[in-house]
């Protein structure tokens, strides 16, 4: 993705604003067929300068005023900010991206993204809401293993997948987890998780 970018800085220490982007969805709307809109697979929509631009929210109410199905995709409780937004969508649902119980795991994998505990209160707020919501444990990390309890009853689904690249191996060898990144142990964890919510009620896919 960053070589279509034309940064030199290194992938995550360089943000361009589209600031157009609700004018730019506002025309394409018009013409477009209706279906679900992902916001976003590639960049997290609710990133710290989405508190300034409010770009995300702006591209919600358009997408909610022209009754669009919606799954927003986030790791920040700044979603909240919009919960007035999102629940006004004919068909929006919300999932936090929540890899590991473990807040020390976190801190090795994921330095600069939000506590496990402010996620894990966003969804649950989210949820009794009224607005669906799921948890995308992607990619498994250590430690997932206590999530479903952690979990019930704050999310509708679960989203569940392995490491599939590698630029995170270095955390792991660095810091002796090399166990946690066989396939053996994606598969039991995938195993252990997907019961443990189906026992709760909770589908996993």
């Amino acid at each position: 993705m960053k070589r279509f970018s034309g940064h030199k800085e290194p992938w995550g220490q360089f943000v361009d604003v589209k600031l157009n982007a609700p004018e730019l969805l506002s025309t394409e709307i018009a013409r477009k067929r209706k279906a679900r809109v992902w916001i976003s697979g590639v960049c997290d929509p609710y990133q710290p300068l989405e508190a300034k631009y409010k770009l995300t929210r702006q591209c919600l109410e358009i997408l909610a005023g022209n009754h669009w199905p919606v799954t927003v995709q986030t790791r920040s409780p700044l979603v909240l900010r919009d919960l007035d937004v999102l629940g006004t969508g004919a068909d929006f649902e919300v999932g936090l991206s929540i890899t590991t119980a473990d807040e020390g795991i976190r801190k090795l994998f994921e330095p600069n993204a939000p506590p496990i505990k402010d996620r894990v209160r966003a969804l649950d707020e989210l949820h009794h809401a009224g607005i669906r919501t799921y948890a995308m444990v992607a990619p498994i990390l250590p430690h997932a293993e206590s999530l479903p309890e952690i979990l019930a009853g704050k999310v509708d689904h679960v989203v569940l997948d392995r490491m599939n690249y590698h630029y995170a191996d270095w955390v792991y060898r660095k810091n002796g987890l090399e166990e946690f990144m066989t396939d053996d142990y994606f598969s039991h964890a995938q195993q252990e998780l997907t019961s443990a919510f189906n026992n709760l009620g909770i589908s996993c896919r």
